[in-house]
């Protein structure tokens, strides 16, 4: 997928990889790049310093863990994050809406 089409959606994306429970940044990156079927398939200079954005602005919180010897960093969604995935998802249907109402198929 164009850089530029994904440019905007990335916190959005984010946000909700998390939602559902805290994952280190592989994990994130194989779950959008899973539920997209390889639409989103982020390398880790984008991921990386989008995942630290979103922690610097208490949207995401995130700890050490120790798995199989690896350290990871794990991320998670935190209150001021979830009430943002809220607004942000309100913003994407509204945003859907309106597009699909002009370059959709007609009823």
């Amino acid at each position: 997928m164009n850089a530029e089409t994904l440019k905007g959606h990335l916190d959005l994306l984010l946000l909700a990889a998390v939602q559902a429970r805290p994952l280190h940044g592989y994990a994130i990156a194989e779950a959008l790049r899973d539920r997209s079927d390889g639409a989103f398939d982020l390398a880790e200079g984008t991921l990386y310093p989008a995942l630290h954005r979103l922690e610097r602005s208490g949207l995401l919180s995130s700890q050490w863990s120790e798995v199989g010897g690896r350290r990871r960093r794990v991320y998670q969604i935190t209150a001021k994050g979830r009430r943002s995935l809220a607004a942000r998802l309100g913003d994407w249907r509204l945003f859907a809406r309106s597009v699909h109402a002009i370059v959709g198929e007609p009823s």
